[in-house]
């Protein structure tokens, strides 16, 4: 069996999280390769998908979210797992008793859900480095903004938040289900 990990990371922090799940997988024995979303050529020679992004404003990266769309019938034919990361921080529940990993599901998981019926979907804690080149508009305005707004530079968490023992706990469970039955004492 042969079983893609395909990520879209903007700063790293996500393809660490696709290489330890990757790492988890072929410790278990399994036959594993590891792409960025955007260069997966033939995705039909995969028999399983775990597929991640990092998550900014509740949503994937369009190279992710793209990889799924134009692969949808394919993997909801295979099995399909699907991962994000995006919060930061320690904290595991935000100021409105919300649960950050449940707040920060990214909105594509919903016509995921209905498209290809992953198996399971998690999102993970991810990191943040102020010193980072921005990446896009966005980040580039933010750095601008708190550069000249001192009070907001400690706004965000500093740090890597992932948690791996959750990360390779859950890799544990795809690798679980996905390894081909050993025979028993009895049948071999």
């Amino acid at each position: 069996m042969k079983i893609l990990v395909a990520y879209a990371s903007r700063h790293g922090s996500t393809k660490g999280i696709a290489e330890r799940i990757a790492q988890t997988l072929e410790n278990n024995g399994l036959e594993i390769e590891i792409k960025q979303a955007d260069r997966v050529e033939r995705p039909e020679q995969y028999d399983a998908f775990v597929v991640g992004s990092a998550a900014y404003a509740w949503h994937w990266l369009k190279e992710a979210t793209a990889f799924v769309q134009r692969n949808s019938s394919l993997l909801a034919r295979r099995p399909t797992w699907l991962f994000s990361s995006g919060p930061i921080g320690n904290e595991k529940v935000d100021a409105k008793g919300r649960d950050q990993l449940e707040a920060a599901r990214p909105k594509e998981f919903i016509d995921f859900e209905a498209e290809i019926k992953p198996r399971d979907e998690k999102v993970f804690f991810g990191a943040y480095d102020p010193d980072a080149p921005p990446s896009g508009i966005a980040e580039r305005s933010m750095k601008l903004f708190m550069r000249f707004m001192p009070s907001m530079k400690n706004a965000l968490p500093i740090g890597d938040f992932r948690d791996w023992p959750a990360i390779e706990a859950w890799a544990q469970g795809i690798a679980g289900e996905l390894k081909p039955a050993q025979p028993s004492a009895a049948t071999a």
